[in-house]
């Protein structure tokens, strides 16, 4: 598995204390995506990828009681919004970028809006225009629904940088 990333910058970190303040994150993030975004989203296990995923494709269909499910077992969900198709995948399962071209979503990638989570084993090229944001929940702190999370922005294009202004500010 390559990974490409520790090229990118620091962009902002916010400490989210709960869930609430999380899924808001999300939803104002997806207020600023357009066709051909890459969002990629790290953390360990329990970190909190799935749920800023499901609330960003939420936000994006104008629908909080959306079915979003987790592709861990599918590897890939695309759903239609008015910005883009969104194509939501997990690469846990996967070893590396060639595993990546065999789900047949390369194609999609300058008309959609990306969401990877497991990123580690996407293509290094993928990595150019993408926004990391890496999860974690604070050391010590219990597991569970509505737990406090960091959610640090990386990337290297500075036009993430603009827009997510409009995002933390």
């Amino acid at each position: 598995m390559s990974n490409n990333n520790q090229m990118a910058g620091s962009l902002h970190e916010s400490s989210c204390p709960d869930q609430m303040a999380t899924t808001a994150l999300a939803a104002r993030l997806a207020g600023i995506v357009v066709a051909g975004d890459l969002i990629a989203l790290s953390g360990g296990l329990g970190a909190g990828k799935t749920t800023f995923a499901r609330a960003f494709i939420r936000a994006l269909l104008q629908d909080s009681t959306a079915e979003v499910p987790s592709p861990t077992s599918t590897l890939v969900q695309t759903y239609e919004t008015s910005v883009a198709d969104v194509v939501h995948t997990d690469l846990y399962r996967l070893q590396g970028a060639e595993d990546v071209y065999d789900l047949g979503i390369e194609d999609d990638r300058p008309e959609a809006v990306f969401l990877v989570e497991w990123p580690d084993r996407m293509p290094d090229y993928w990595w150019h225009d993408a926004l990391e944001i890496r999860l974690k929940r604070p050391q010590g702190a219990p597991a569970g629904e509505d737990e406090a999370r960091t959610v640090g922005f990386y990337g290297a294009a500075e036009s993430w940088a603009e827009r997510l202004k409009k995002v933390v500010s």
